[in-house]
């Protein structure tokens, strides 16, 4: 059985998450620090930009594509708020809403794979 492009995807924005989740835990813990500049991930739809989709040539005369590599780019965020005295560009409120949106974001990853499974068991099942 060929592997399903949704599984990859899915693989994909969860490594993506799991970048960003790190990056928002590395703000917070230096909300104190002097100087520290609050970094966060490119958007995933800039990685899906970047991304070819690979296709599978199953007859000798079909055109093939390469796959590309794309990197998650870890960067400093942009000072929505006022800068602290220190130069520390953290606003913990913000990075708590963010780590909101990445945890609802894993857990719509995590039902959509298990339905399609489902989906796909049952077609082979049947």
């Amino acid at each position: 059985m060929e592997p399903v492009n949704l599984f990859d995807l899915a693989t994909r924005q969860s490594q993506w998450l799991a970048v960003r989740q790190s990056a928002i835990a590395s703000n917070i813990a230096n909300a104190n620090t002097p100087g520290y500049t609050a970094n966060d991930v490119e958007p995933f739809e800039k990685v899906l930009d970047r991304t070819a989709v690979t296709l599978a040539a199953t007859e000798a005369g079909h055109l093939g594509a390469e796959k590309t590599n794309a990197g998650f780019n870890v960067k400093p965020d942009e000072a929505t708020g006022s800068i602290m005295p220190s130069k520390n560009t953290v606003v913990v409120e913000n990075e708590l809403m963010k780590a909101g949106e990445v945890r609802r974001s894993f857990e719509l990853n995590t039902a959509i794979v298990k339905a399609f499974h489902t989906m796909m068991m049952m077609a082979v099942k049947s």
